[in-house]
């Protein structure tokens, strides 16, 4: 194939998310990318040292979207951190595919440090400091990378809720009853639900 004269350095971590967008996280490969940018896989490696530059550069093209402004200091703590949640939230949904590297690749990419400095300074005047702010940190970044992943491949409104509300009631009572009442709720409402009783806990930490 003939390769382009010279490529962007965002034009590879785009063709990347295009090939996990489409075909999963499994799909992504030096040769997968080469062939969405009409190249040779050799004539990659001009431009990407292996694999893992790769799909850093996929976390730092997916984290760069996140708008890490700190929040209007007079919000309560709370909400603040609510909102640079949801701004996570927003970037990351989009490529549900890609979360893995998300975990992997945080600490290189420049979109999710800032966030996280933006996040740990509202936790601090919070009063939240040592062990309990790497903590709190930790479970925001769990919880949001959690719950995307249950919202991506077992939403509520799926067939694995439907299948366990037909649970013999005479074995899974409460199991079956929550599963009939988990119809009714919508990912917005999951989501900032499970936030809200986090961020509560966190309060008291």
């Amino acid at each position: 194939m003939p390769r382009p004269r010279s490529l962007s350095p965002d034009q590879p971590a785009a063709a990347a998310l295009a090939v996990i967008d489409r075909d999963g996280l499994a799909a992504l490969s030096m040769r997968t990318v080469a062939k969405e940018l009409g190249m040779s896989t050799m004539g990659l490696y001009r431009y990407v040292a292996d694999r893992d530059e790769l799909e850093g550069l996929v976390v730092e093209r997916i984290l760069a979207a996140v708008d890490t402004t700190p929040p209007a200091p007079e919000i309560p703590w709370r909400d603040r951190v609510e909102l640079m949640v949801a701004r996570l939230r927003d970037a990351v949904v989009r490529h549900p595919a890609a979360i893995p590297l998300t975990v992997t690749h945080r600490h290189r990419a420049s979109g999710g440090l800032r966030w996280s400095e933006t996040v740990l300074g509202i936790l601090a005047g919070a009063g939240i400091d040592g062990g309990n702010r790497v903590v709190a940190l930790r479970a925001l970044h769990g919880y949001v990378t959690g719950a995307i992943q249950l919202e991506h491949l077992g939403p509520l409104a799926g067939r694995g809720t439907e299948a366990i509300a037909a649970l013999p009631a005479d074995r899974f009572p409460r199991l079956a009853e929550t599963a009939r009442d988990a119809r009714a709720i919508g990912p917005d409402e999951e989501f900032f639900g499970g936030l809200r009783l986090l961020l509560r806990g966190l309060g008291s930490a």
